[in-house]
């Protein structure tokens, strides 16, 4: 379970401090869908970034699985999200010179895995999203939709219990981000917890747990009948 106490965010942009986030309680079960909506400049990216280890808190500690995740260090930081979060974005940040399989095997290479290792749970990633016919094609081959399986696989490669996912269907058409959507979804029956940031309503309809930001504070909280 993911538990935000009294979390704050404060940027300094020149001579002005911006209050991203502003005394946010929260808490998030685990196995949930869990969508935090709100306008541009509410806070839902800052939210992220601290659910994610990357960044931390003014004030306030975020907590998960009770550990106090604000009071890890660098390095610590750095295990908990290579070993821990999967992260999806909107613009893929694929690699755009390395095949669909090379792209999702990265991340366990990073972690010292072997080459053998990687390629086949990378194999077994891509397959699980629908593109077992796809591993060799760069991203420039590839359709959004595709891209963003791609970026999904290697979210997953390294089996983390939490997948962030910022606007992950913001550049896709509204079939192919109902696919992807329908994907996330699925993987809290495999014990993940996701969280998707995004302004889209459509995507708060398929919530178990919905959580609107509007100037860096919860504005309500929304739980579907029997999420929780």
């Amino acid at each position: 379970m993911f538990v935000f106490n009294e979390v704050t965010k404060t940027y300094r942009m020149g001579e002005t401090l911006v209050r991203a986030v502003r005394g946010v309680n929260l808490s998030i079960p685990p196995r949930q869908f869990a969508v935090i909506m709100g306008p541009s400049g509410s806070g839902k990216s800052t939210l992220m970034h601290l659910a994610g280890c990357l960044d931390i808190p003014t004030s306030g500690s975020v907590e998960y699985d009770g550990r106090n995740l604000t009071k890890l260090t660098s390095n610590e930081r750095a295990d908990f999200r290579s070993s821990q979060v999967g992260f999806v974005f909107q613009k893929y940040n694929l690699i755009s010179n390395l095949t669909a399989l090379e792209n999702v095997a990265l991340p366990l290479l990073l972690r010292g895995g072997s080459q053998k290792k990687a390629q086949i749970r990378a194999q077994v990633a891509l397959d699980e999203v629908g593109l077992d016919q796809r591993m060799t094609h760069r991203p420039t081959k590839l359709s959004g939709g595709e891209q963003q399986r791609v970026a999904i696989a290697r979210a997953l490669i390294n089996d983390p219990s939490i997948v962030l996912a910022d606007e992950p269907t913001g550049n896709l058409d509204t079939m192919t981000g109902d696919r992807i959507l329908t994907l996330l979804q699925d993987l809290t029956g495999n014990d993940k917890t996701v969280l998707v940031v995004t302004h889209n309503p459509e995507i708060a309809e398929k919530g178990d747990l919905v959580v609107h930001l509007r100037d860096g504070t919860v504005e309500s909280r929304r739980v579907a009948e029997g999420a929780i």
